[in-house]
């Protein structure tokens, strides 16, 4: 264990910082979050405030944060085109980094994390804290015994009919790369993939549409949304093969005429058994030539699987983070595997843009 707490620096104090990451870090008591980042210096100071210790400081600048601020940890909560430069950045000012989810923009500025990690030995891992939840981390054990036999088949599925978020640069191809294949499509693909632990695909096809985002006034969630500004797709779907012979199809919609909806779950169908997360965890088999369908009950809490943490997903990820840093082992999420999600992701919108097939090596 560390002689004192660990020194945490917030580059990037808007909505994914306020929802998820503060109050999650805030719960820990071997953390004191520092200093905080944000070119809008309210954001930062309003952070700062809230939930930084005594004397923490305000920058509108990160790598001046970097350069005067002694960081054991730094969380990375920018819009997608920024992940990858303040990422390798922060690796090399000596910081262990959380980085949102996607990993990058691109692959290729993913492999530069990845490389900037490998070269200082310090701890990178993505925002995925979808694997978190209760019922994930119990399909988890399913798969780890294998229960469900050869998983040949699975759906990824980030499916919403009228929620696109209209604020931030969510909207905006140039900052984050796309639309909700990137934004919520990568939580769903994550999960699968974790859940199959497969990370050797051959090939990747999809398509994506802009079919509702020219829409004026239009239902949703949040308000319209504005036609000029939508500049990313409103549905993207893909069909990926591995080299193991199995298949992934990826659903990701902001807006969709579909009433099949929801979002980081996933189905899986092996050749002894199923999952699915349509009306909570379902498993579904044969046995003594009858078909079953069972439901485990998640209601009495999440003791077993959290070992006495708070059974929030984002509070579990933040407390498995922290403590891969202290103990010095690998953390829950893999700048591996997160690489060869946007990888997948990439090679969907080349393969939309092209109408051709991405090979993998």
């Amino acid at each position: 264990m560390p002689k004192s707490k660990l020194r945490v620096g917030i580059i990037g104090c808007g909505g994914i910082a306020e929802g998820k990451h503060l109050p999650s870090l805030s719960r820990l008591k071997d953390v004191e979050l520092v200093s905080f980042c944000d070119i809008i210096k309210e954001r930062a100071d309003k952070a700062a405030a809230q939930y930084g210790v005594k004397g923490s400081t305000v920058y509108l600048d990160y790598e001046k944060m970097l350069s005067k601020e002694n960081l054991d940890v730094v969380h990375v909560l920018t819009p997608n085109n920024l992940h990858s430069p303040i990422t390798v950045a922060a690796l090399e000012s000596g910081a262990h980094v959380m980085c949102e989810k996607p990993m990058a923009k691109t692959s290729e500025e993913a492999r530069a994390m990845l490389a900037a990690a490998q070269k200082t030995g310090k701890k990178l891992t993505i925002g995925y804290q979808t694997r978190q939840a209760a019922e994930m981390q119990y399909a988890k054990k399913i798969c780890e015994r294998g229960e469900l036999g050869d998983i040949y088949y699975a759906r990824a599925e980030a499916v919403r009919r009228r929620a696109v978020p209209t604020w931030g640069v969510f909207l905006d191809e140039e900052k984050q790369g796309g639309g909700p294949l990137i934004d919520i499509g990568t939580h769903a693909l994550d999960l699968t993939m974790w859940l199959m632990n497969n990370y050797e695909p051959k090939m990747a096809v999809g398509t994506t549409y802009r079919k509702l985002a020219p829409r004026k006034n239009a239902a949703n969630a949040w308000g319209p949304w504005d036609p000029k500004k939508f500049t990313v797709e409103d549905a993207a779907f893909g069909f990926i093969t591995f080299k193991n012979g199995a298949t992934i199809n990826l659903e990701a919609t902001w807006a969709i005429n579909y009433l099949h909806v929801g979002e980081a779950r996933c189905v899986l169908c092996g050749s002894e058994a199923g999952i699915d997360f349509h009306d909570g965890l379902r498993i579904n088999g044969e046995k003594d030539s009858r078909l079953y369908i069972t439901k485990p009950d998640f209601s009495a809490g999440g003791v077993a699987f959290y070992e006495g943490a708070s059974t929030r997903p984002e509070h579990e990820e933040a407390r498995q983070w922290i403590e891969a840093v202290i103990k010095d082992k690998n953390p829950t999420v893999l700048p591996e595997q997160a690489l060869k999600v946007t990888e997948i992701l990439e090679a969907i919108y080349t393969s939309s843009r092209t109408g051709e097939p991405v090979y993998f090596k």
